[in-house]
């Protein structure tokens, strides 16, 4: 199965091609702006190291959020018009369950673990896992000083933080007495990861409808005075 994953949802930009359950070329970068003029380049660049064709893509993979509004709509917008002109199925991902997913063995044997993404606001974007990586409760903004009180069934042994939230919320949970060690694990989604989960969840011949944004809250706009 061959798979072109991308991302734009957060801090980064990063484009994968995984062919035959392996990275065979991909690339990412860090940036708070300027996904939209680095993901095709990306794309065409990851394309050509792999000596790869559209016509030999089985699928598009994307983060569909939570996320920053622009750079969400910037992935959606590449994954789903790749995948349309190629004629592939298109399949999304959320940023929690990437960053989830980047979460070690080892570390997630040892409790929860919990996903925190950064909102550029006082809350973040939140869910729990279990040892297996399924979700605990829905994505939701919640604020750090929620999580302590609003944990789901299922929560057991150390909360293990990841995301690029993580070591603010971590302050706040071991305030209030909780053990909650930091993640080794990159804070934001990765193209290889995304890969990944969507070689797992998708089967060819399997009809998917297109993805969507997961937005957690509305846009921070001002409505212009009349």
């Amino acid at each position: 199965m061959n798979i072109l994953s991308l991302d734009t949802a957060l801090a980064a930009c990063s484009v994968v091609l995984r062919r035959d359950g392996a990275v065979d070329a991909g690339c990412f970068s860090l940036m708070d702006r300027g996904q939209s003029e680095a993901i095709m380049p990306m794309v065409r660049q990851v394309m050509t190291e792999a000596g790869a064709r559209f016509a030999d893509i089985d699928l598009v993979a994307v983060t569909i959020g939570p996320g920053a509004f622009t750079g969400l709509r910037i992935g959606l917008a590449a994954a789903r018009g790749l995948a349309l002109a190629a004629g592939l199925p298109c399949l999304g991902v959320t940023t929690l369950d990437a960053v989830a997913a980047g979460v070690g063995a080892a570390e997630r044997r040892a409790g929860t673990v919990l996903v925190v993404l950064e909102t550029k606001r006082a809350d973040v974007y939140a869910q729990f896992f279990d040892g297996d990586l399924n979700a605990l409760d829905r994505p939701r903004a919640v604020a750090p000083e929620r999580l302590v009180d609003s944990m789901p069934p299922g929560v057991a042994g150390a909360l293990i933080v990841a995301g690029n939230a993580a070591p603010r919320v971590v302050a706040v949970l071991e305030g209030a007495g909780v053990a909650a060690p930091l993640s080794a694990a990159p804070g934001l989604p990765d193209a290889s990861v995304i890969a990944r989960i969507a070689a797992r969840r998708w089967r060819p011949g399997q009809i998917l409808s297109p993805p969507s944004p997961l937005y957690l809250r509305p846009p921070a706009v001002t409505r212009p005075l009349a």
